[in-house]
């Protein structure tokens, strides 16, 4: 895949005393990484170095970064235009216009300065989302002319996101500027809040909305149409009806849009954890932070901190998969036919694991607050994406170009009388089915792609098995899976195992629908910026 330049966005810093605090770190916190994970067989953390993502593409992807005494000094250098090397990172550094450590101290006496820090621990004076919108779209052109590429990837965090989106359905929209997609080739986001942010007791949304300490009411809902849509003002208050998770495909394609959600409040900050309760990265709530339509993937870490989405492995092994996978994959629940019982639902936990990496790349369950609710006919368990071993020959999780992918799925049973569980007839955490699905996949020497599939059930301890599914099971066990062209991709049909479809729990055609297929080339671009 295309190797262009990525501009890193980072997020809401807070008051000016935040910002002052956050604009000293050259990279925007993108360069931190961590030093804990949760895997340790006591329960406890142990120490696991992930050097964080601005680092881990500089190695994994052979990316560069450009510094000499600025970024903004290195792309406005007149040297020749396409000087620069495309597969380069870029930090978008629109914090520091309303910063005040870069401006000389003010003379003031003792009650002036002590006034002053006060103001500056609750306002933000100098930042505007639209105005930092539009220094993005210009901070964009600058490195299409310096590196030659068309097109950039966007990276961001928390509310990075809304200045993208701003940028993209509005900014883009306005003024002569190119559309999005002529110079954005894709879009992922961490921990963004693009259904806004909404306190458990909607107090706290009160406040900002009504006040707006340190510029905080761009995360009210009913105020976010007022910078994403062209034909509104920022202020005005939103159409009824009108929905801040949703893009047009029209504006930019929503299969180049990937959503990171966080699934862990408990270790964020206590204040706001507590003020937005469960179900959340310990800020935005798991039902808010993504596009819809979008690509996402649910990952147990909080909004930031030592356990955070953007210093993680997990958020960055998802961030390079969209990024430069080759192939895109999903797995869905097809076939289904429930019990129509009244005051009865159905739940499925889906953990799904890579080989050769030491996280789950995406993970919803009861115990995280995101079960994947059942509906008749179908329900998409996961998406992802798969990088091509032949473009990583140096890297030990995917250079055997056999590549192994585990999902493992649990299925619940609710039940509620008037409102109230019921658990007369069931065992709390105890699944009425559980199983593992094993997939190899390995390219063949056309550069198609080949897949075994077995569930683990049917061979016990398989998935521990370095060996190919080809190889270590028997004849007949793990067949080729026969896939059939449909709409430009791939599609194969994965069995349940005899012992659910025998229950009934899921009708009697119940399948894992796989489908398979390379990803879409990017639109033309637009004129050199």
């Amino acid at each position: 895949m295309e190797s262009w330049p990525i501009v890193y966005i980072r997020g809401y810093a807070g008051a000016t005393s935040g910002i002052n605090a956050q604009v000293e770190d050259p990279f925007y916190g993108f360069n931190a990484g961590s030093t804990h994970i949760r895997v340790a067989g006591d329960g406890a953390p142990a120490f696991y170095q992930f050097e964080g993502p601005l680092v881990r593409l500089i190695g994994d992807e052979k990316y560069k970064v450009y510094v000499h005494g600025s970024q903004e000094q290195v792309l406005d250098d007149p040297a020749p235009a396409a000087a620069l090397d495309p597969a380069s990172l870029w930090i978008y550094r629109f914090y520091d216009q309303a910063a005040t450590t870069f401006q000389a101290p003010p003379h003031q006496n003792l009650v002036e300065r002590l006034l002053t820090k006060g103001r500056q621990m609750v306002t933000a004076d100098g930042f505007d989302i639209e105005q930092a919108a539009v220094g993005l779209y210009d901070f964009i052109m600058k490195i299409r002319t310096r590196t030659g590429a068309p097109k950039v990837y966007i990276v961001a965090h928390s509310m990075g996101g809304l200045i993208a989106r701003c940028m993209i359905q509005k900014k883009c929209q306005q003024d002569g500027r190119l559309p999005a997609p002529d110079f954005v080739a894709r879009l992922y986001t961490y921990g963004t809040p693009h259904g806004g942010i909404r306190s458990s007791g909607g107090v706290a949304q009160w406040i900002e909305a009504t006040f707006s300490p340190a510029g905080s009411n761009i995360f009210a809902p009913e105020k976010m149409q007022g910078y994403l849509d062209p034909d509104k003002n920022f202020g005005d208050d939103c159409d009824p009806g009108w929905d801040p998770q949703v893009v047009a495909d029209a504006v930019f394609p929503l299969d180049d849009i990937f959503c990171l959600v966080g699934t862990d409040p408990a270790d964020y900050g206590w204040g706001p954890r507590t003020v937005m309760g469960p179900q959340t990265d310990g800020l935005v709530h798991i039902a808010n932070a993504y596009v819809r339509g979008a690509h996402r993937a649910y990952v147990f870490k909080s909004h930031s901190g030592p356990y955070g989405e953007v210093n993680s492995e997990e958020g960055y092994q998802n961030l390079r998969r969209f990024l430069f996978g080759r192939w895109a994959v999903e797995a869905a629940l097809a076939g289904v036919q429930l019990p129509q019982q009244q005051g009865t639902s159905f739940q499925m936990d889906m953990r799904l694991a890579i080989r050769g990496l030491s996280v789950v790349m995406s993970e919803q369950s009861t115990e995280h607050w995101c079960p994947i609710m059942l509906a008749d006919g179908g329900t998409t368990l996961v998406r992802t994406f798969l990088l091509d071993p032949a473009d990583h020959p140096d890297d030990t999780a995917v250079a055997d170009r056999q590549m192994r992918y585990t999902l493992t799925l649990r299925l619940f049973r609710v039940q509620d009388a008037n409102g109230i569980f019921d658990f007369s007839n069931s065992s709390e955490q105890v699944p009425l089915w559980s199983d593992a699905l094993i997939v190899d996949v390995e390219p063949d020497q056309d550069n198609a792609l080949v897949a075994h599939a077995v569930w683990n059930s049917a061979v016990p301890g398989a998935s521990q098995n370095p060996a190919s599914l080809a190889d270590q099971l028997p004849a007949g066990v793990a067949a080729p899976l026969t896939f059939s062209p449909e709409d430009g991709a791939l599609v194969a049909s994965v069995a349940l195992p005899e012992a659910v479809m025998q229950a009934g729990l899921l009708g009697g055609s119940a399948a894992i629908r796989m489908t398979v297929g390379p990803r879409a080339a990017p639109a033309p671009a637009g004129p050199a910026g």
